[in-house]
């Protein structure tokens, strides 16, 4: 299969993957841009808030809505 033609055939099926898929798959998705990467902080807070987000199931989003809102 040539390098440029696309992985979809015309029926909307994936097309067979040849050796050459393999060798160059990567595991994983690409690595986001610069300016759109997390940034890692450790901080200490206090035990009952870590415990009410431990509850929830994405902490991230959780802390970033509450972090906006706190410092606009």
């Amino acid at each position: 299969m040539p390098k440029g033609e696309p992985r979809i055939g015309p029926d909307g099926e994936v097309r067979e993957l040849d050796e050459t898929f393999f060798k160059a798959a990567r595991r994983g998705r690409p690595p986001l841009l610069e300016g759109q990467r997390k940034v890692r902080m450790n901080f200490m807070i206090d035990p009952d808030l870590a415990a009410a987000l431990d509850a929830q199931p994405n902490k991230s989003a959780i802390v970033n809505a509450a972090l906006r809102k706190a410092l606009s």
